[in-house]
């Protein structure tokens, strides 16, 4: 009985804290990256292709047998998750440019929110005005979604200043103007928006089939099917796709475990338990809602 309550309350909420806690790691590398002259086209498409390359003998491992046979519904799904996921990295990677791990890092709180205003548009959370659970879960979309705009919008003053920094702008001391920390917050939430899409349909979608190695896989190559000529595209100087040893490469290594090999994680422990993501909203008040 024990060992149930922390398969479905307990593992959701770590795998989910150690996804988070790996994407702040990242985005601080991957800023670091484009500080050096990294695109995150080029970022995209190579920690895609090398997340394919890895899950490979993985898929054939875990693919177990009695599950469903692949149909055109189900891969138009998993595509749809890899269009998703792409432009979910698109939005997400172009606004941490404009404006830091620090925004990006506090804008992800939006996740809980969207998702749960999401679950109760497509009918899979119940919406009880009078019952206290509900009401906690509210509050908490109001406040992460409040926060959020509090980040991007306001700027108060520097708490912490040298004889360098007395007499320059909050923009300045963030190294970022103000245009862009707006922007970029602006796509960071477009980006936590999409992922609570993501999040949404990937559930559905192992409720049909419920292997989330095969799917994080696929999803993968979806990805990389749809980045590679996106990209290639939009980022025309070939000299930009030569990768050498350094922190470039560093970015797009550490990429696989943060962002691709962690939501397989983090998808199935959602499949598992998707009130656990909702659950983050009582840590503001210490308590835990009774579902």
């Amino acid at each position: 009985m024990a060992w149930r309550l922390i398969h479905q309350d307990a593992l959701p909420v770590a795998a989910m804290l150690t996804v988070e806690c790996t994407n702040v790691g990242l985005n601080v590398l991957f800023k670091a990256a484009t500080s050096k002259g990294l695109s995150y086209y080029v970022f995209i498409v190579y920690s895609n292709i090398i997340a394919t390359l890895v899950l490979l003998p993985l898929f054939f491992i875990f693919r177990r047998t009695g599950l469903p046979s692949f149909n055109l519904s189900l891969l138009s799904k998993i595509f749809l998750l890899g269009l998703i996921g792409f432009l979910a990295d698109i939005c997400g990677y172009k606004g941490l440019n404009y404006s830091s791990p620090t925004l990006s890092s506090a804008m992800s709180n939006l996740t809980p929110a969207f998702t749960f205003i999401l679950a109760v548009f497509f009918r899979m959370e119940k919406l009880a005005l009078r019952s206290s659970s509900t009401q906690a879960k509210i509050m908490g979309t109001l406040v992460s979604i409040s926060g959020a705009l509090v980040v991007v919008l306001y700027k108060g003053p520097t708490i912490l200043s040298t004889a360098s920094t007395v007499l320059s702008p909050p923009s300045a001391v963030l190294g970022t103007s103000e245009k862009n920390w707006v922007v970029g917050g602006l796509l960071l939430a477009v980006q936590y928006l999409l992922s609570s899409t993501w999040y949404i349909l990937q559930t559905h979608v192992m409720k049909t089939y419920p292997a989330e190695i095969v799917l994080v896989f696929l999803f993968n190559l979806c990805g990389t099917i749809i980045s590679a000529p996106v990209c290639l595209i939009a980022e025309t100087n070939l000299s930009a796709w030569r990768l050498r040893p350094g922190i470039a490469l560093v970015a797009i290594i550490c990429s696989l475990p943060c962002a691709h090999m962690g939501p397989a994680l983090e998808r199935a422990c959602v499949y598992i338990n998707l009130q656990a993501i909702v659950n983050c909203h009582c840590c503001c008040f210490q308590c835990h809602i009774p579902w």
